[in-house]
């Protein structure tokens, strides 16, 4: 997403970036990827907080959507006025289940780019594990606390399908 709105920048628009107020990991007030690049954001509890800090902006960006409760119904009407619209986000929970803000977006989307992460094994990892017992639905944390893994290493994939074989 950060490479995208390099491209908005370099095209002279108007970006406003936010990110969840939760998610601290790298920065308060930076979204960071992993190499360590960095765009300075707005945090926001809930999608609502987004309409009172896009001021004039053309391109709206949203990291880790699926932890903004609400920001769904507002990107999309800000869609629907005309706005760009950048989200970077996990679409499955570490228990295989769908985050409804993601859910919710998915219909809108004109262009989805999923971008995997590398599992141990060298595969493409489009899941996560966590590496301790989170019990909460939407736990924040990087390396420390989640690990990337392909199909073959998630866990919820293998107990469906070691059920699914019986």
């Amino acid at each position: 997403m950060l490479s995208q709105l390099e491209r908005a920048k370099y095209q002279k628009k108007i970006i406003r970036l936010f990110k969840p107020t939760i998610d601290s990991r790298y920065s308060t007030e930076s979204v960071v990827s992993h190499n360590g690049k960095r765009w300075i954001s707005h945090n926001v509890e809930k999608g609502e907080d987004i309409l009172k800090q896009i001021a004039r902006a053309e391109v709206i960006a949203v990291d880790e959507a699926f932890m903004i409760p609400g920001c769904a119904e507002v990107l999309i009407e800000l869609y629907k006025e005309g706005k760009s619209i950048y989200v970077s986000s996990l679409q499955l929970s570490s228990k295989g289940l769908v985050f409804e803000e993601v859910a919710k977006m998915m219909p809108w989307a004109t262009k989805i780019e999923i971008c995997p992460a590398v599992c141990y094994c060298g595969e493409d990892a489009y899941y996560t594990v966590p590496l301790t017992q989170n019990r909460e639905p939407i736990g924040v944390g990087g390396s420390d606390n989640y690990e990337p893994r392909c199909k073959e290493h998630t866990h919820f994939l293998t107990i469906e399908k070691d059920l699914t074989s019986e």
